[in-house]
């Protein structure tokens, strides 16, 4: 057996395959932590630091982060081949503009919001993991690929319209799903002294080598990150989202997991995925820091207003901090003023260069925070 696991025989004759069946975590021989990679995870720690001490001082902190994680939803999923853009996601007429991708992007974020909630309840285990991807393909385009169950079909990594003749990879067969996710459910919980971060770097792969479901496996690891740096105590917010190093290097992260598949090189995955944890938590540092300049900026402007007026325009302004694209008739219900008063904050706020209106022939105008959104879309193009 090599390093990483072995190959399996399966059938026989023309119908014969190979499934790879990974080495049970941890690694052996351990994991060599040199000082390339030792420098790196004391970065990361450094910076896990800062990004809790300024989570502590964000104003309305679960609504800023259900900003952030509508990113993170979009981004790992693009990742996928999603076409869905940052705009889809904020339109406010997202009822009747949906399509399959839009969905697909929806059910991340409920399949967060579920497994966050679920967490409270239940350890991180199989049965989690089955409930979370439940929610996750629970949609038009998934409902057919057995929401929240492990797979009963072989399924396989190559070329579109490929067969398993011509697979780049073939993840293990059906019985050994069930014993590769015991086990990986017991090293989980299993506190030996490897580093929190490179265990969730590990945890990640082996989730993605033994692919247990018919589809979303890659949207589910990424999630199942962010859940294991609440489980290890590594974050008091979730204020840090790796789509985004991933999307940005997505041939680079297939090829680091390929990687260790074919020759055991678990140590330069774990090296591509803290510099993943580095770059992130940097990510987040700025795009924090840029949202809450802008905040400042555009505040000072609301606060020059006097009376209602200004009173008005503050309800708006933190309306469109969570809903950057609007319509006034939704805007106006949200925060319980008539029609015609947020029409002409909405005029004002054009004046002030805060809104845009959108080009766009519907008949419902929308008003677009445009600053605002180009912090977000860093990445999503």
């Amino acid at each position: 057996m090599k390093r990483s696991g072995k190959y399996v025989s399966n059938l026989k004759g023309s119908l014969s395959y190979q499934s790879f069946k990974p080495s049970n975590l941890p690694p052996y021989p351990n994991i060599n932590i040199d000082d390339t990679l030792s420098n790196k995870i004391k970065s990361a720690y450094h910076l896990l630091g800062e990004l809790n001490g300024i989570s502590k001082f964000i104003p309305n902190r679960d609504l800023f982060i259900s900003i952030l994680i509508r990113k993170e939803a979009l981004l790992s999923s693009q990742i996928e081949g999603n076409q869905a853009t940052l705009n889809d996601i904020f339109d406010p007429n997202l009822g009747q503009n949906i399509n399959n991708d839009i969905d697909e992007v929806i059910h991340y974020i409920k399949a967060y919001n579920y497994g966050k909630s679920l967490l409270k309840k239940l350890p991180i285990s199989i049965r989690f993991i089955k409930e979370v991807h439940r929610e996750l393909l629970l949609f038009q385009r998934g409902k057919d690929k057995e929401p929240g169950k492990l797979r009963r079909l072989e399924n396989w990594i190559g070329p579109a319209g490929g067969t398993l003749k011509n697979a780049k990879f073939i993840p293990p067969n059906l019985d050994d799903i069930h014993e590769s996710l015991k086990h990986l459910e017991m090293y989980i919980h299993n506190y030996n002294e490897i580093d929190p971060l490179l265990k969730i770097g590990l945890i990640h792969y082996q989730f993605e080598t033994i692919h247990p479901f018919l589809d979303g496996n890659g949207r589910m690891g990424r999630l199942l990150i962010l859940f294991l740096l609440e489980h290890y105590k590594l974050l008091d917010n979730d204020i840090l989202y790796l789509s985004y190093y991933l999307k940005l290097n997505r041939f680079e992260y297939y090829e680091r997991l390929m990687d260790v598949r074919l020759k055991g090189n678990y140590e330069a995955w774990l090296l591509f995925f803290i510099e993943g944890i580095i770059e992130s938590a940097n990510h987040a540092i700025d795009t924090i820091d840029a949202l809450f300049s802008l905040k400042e900026k555009h505040l000072k402007l609301v606060n020059s207003l006097t009376g209602k007026q200004k009173q008005t325009a503050l309800l708006l302004y933190d309306y469109i901090t969570v809903h950057p694209i609007i319509n006034i008739t939704k805007a106006s219900i949200t925060i319980n003023k008539s029609f015609n008063t947020v029409s002409n904050t909405v005029n004002i706020f054009i004046n002030l260069g805060i809104l845009v209106q959108a080009k766009s022939k519907k008949r419902n105008r929308t008003f677009i925070y445009g600053s605002y959104l180009d912090i977000l879309r860093d990445g999503t193009n």
